[in-house]
């Protein structure tokens, strides 16, 4: 059945594939979390593992209510690694010790791509698009990412 929100067409593609990029982005960061729960060593593994448990359980949720905006607007969220691997600007690196601060680093440079994502993209999806239920969605999305970041950078000095 057509999606018909009050939104061109063109429009909600626009913002669906906004939304993919991401939805992509939110799934490397959340599978670099996952390996950092996984593979922390060190003197504050416990308190460590942990806090990724808890940092990697918020993205997991984030990422459900990003695949379900794409379809509340008409689109297919995309669902493979393939799909995802080409739509994320993040990046993996492979220096990492699997000590905490290694871990911090790269996740936080992560958030804050991700911040400075949506950011850019709020205002367009708003009057661009005319989207502001999408506008107001990724707002809430960048306050999550904000927290998460404040949380990381708490552990540098």
């Amino acid at each position: 059945m057509k999606t018909n929100i009050g939104i061109k067409d063109k429009d909600r593609k626009a913002v669906s594939d906004q939304l993919a990029r991401l939805l992509a982005d939110e799934f490397v960061l959340y599978t670099k979390t996952r390996n950092a729960h996984w593979n922390i060593e060190g003197p504050d593994f416990h308190a460590m593992h942990i806090f990724f448990e808890s940092q990697y359980e918020q993205l997991d949720e984030v990422m459900d209510s990003v695949a379900e905006r794409i379809r509340k607007i008409g689109h297919y969220a995309p669902g493979t690694l393939t799909q995802l691997l080409q739509l994320t600007h993040l990046t993996e690196k492979s220096d990492s010790k699997n000590d905490s601060q290694g871990f911090l680093k790269e996740l936080l440079e992560d958030h804050e791509s991700i911040i400075e994502f949506i950011r850019g993209n709020i205002n367009a999806i708003a009057d661009k698009y005319n989207d502001a239920g999408t506008s107001d969605f990724i707002t809430g999305l960048m306050e999550t990412h904000e927290g998460m970041a404040w949380m990381i950078r708490a552990h540098f000095r």
